[in-house]
């Protein structure tokens, strides 16, 4: 195991005040015990939806997004409670990220939304979805906090460490199973009070792609798991892109 310390400062949030990151990264070389686990139509949902909740959807992202005040060549998803049914419902704080304007919000079939069951859903729904088919895709996954522990309220560090965290998840990042060997790198990042982690995945066989990065944070009543995904021929030219929107998550 290979352990490095790095203080470096956190993105600025608008009407926030400023906070110092602390990351803690460690190769990982554990064999976890395997929890297989599948997600059907995660990854490769029909484009569905009783109702839109976004003016972003459908069309570019630029055209309805504000820049970035960090990087003007992005633009930045605020969600907000019009965007989704947990957020209306108050199960999932409002969290955001930075997104290349070219890329496009896709519609989230109505079963995999969340919207049938809000406000008591026993497993994780999907958030919001975007895509852009020459850079990759990235999405926002939910679970319900009782689902990884009984302890309420709990910090994603009650739950336990990375790698058992994503021993639950992983099947959400990946589309179908998780295989530990799969996970190549974890770090942990402090903003303010909310504590991340983060992973860095290798899936050769994900239906989400080859390639897929992932940040997870718990607060309420849900832990809150963003993942970005690109096949070899996306990661190859864009992962300076995805690498940056990852970082760019929090809530």
């Amino acid at each position: 195991m290979v352990t490095a310390s790095v203080t470096v400062p956190s993105s600025p949030i608008p009407n926030s005040a400023p906070a110092t990151t602390h990351v803690r990264v460690h190769q990982n070389h554990v064999a976890l015990p395997l929890r297989r686990e599948v997600l059907k139509g995660l990854a490769l949902c029909p484009l569905i939806l009783v109702a839109p909740h976004s003016q972003a959807r459908e069309i570019e992202v630029g055209s309805v997004l504000p820049p970035s005040p960090s990087d003007p060549s992005f633009v930045i998803f605020k969600a907000s409670t019009k965007d989704t049914p947990a957020l209306r419902a108050g199960n999932v704080q409002p969290y955001q990220f930075i997104l290349p304007p070219t890329w496009k919000q896709l519609r989230i079939a109505n079963i995999l939304s969340g919207n049938y069951c809000q406000p008591k859903c026993a497993e994780p729904w999907v958030e919001v979805k975007f895509e852009d088919e020459k850079q990759g895709k990235v999405q926002v996954v939910a679970s319900p906090l009782i689902r990884l522990t009984n302890k309420p309220n709990a910090s994603i560090e009650d739950i336990g460490n990375p790698e058992k965290l994503i021993a639950s998840l992983g099947p959400f990042v990946t589309g179908n199973t998780y295989d530990p060997d799969e996970l190549q790198e974890t770090s942990v990042e402090k903003i303010g009070d909310q504590t991340y982690y983060k992973y860095v995945l290798e899936t050769p066989f994900a239906l989400t792609g080859t390639h897929n990065l992932a940040k997870a944070t718990a607060k309420g009543n849900s832990v809150v798991l963003f993942v970005v995904s690109a096949n070899d021929k996306q990661w190859q030219s864009s992962q300076k892109t995805l690498k940056a929107m990852l970082d760019s998550f929090q809530i």
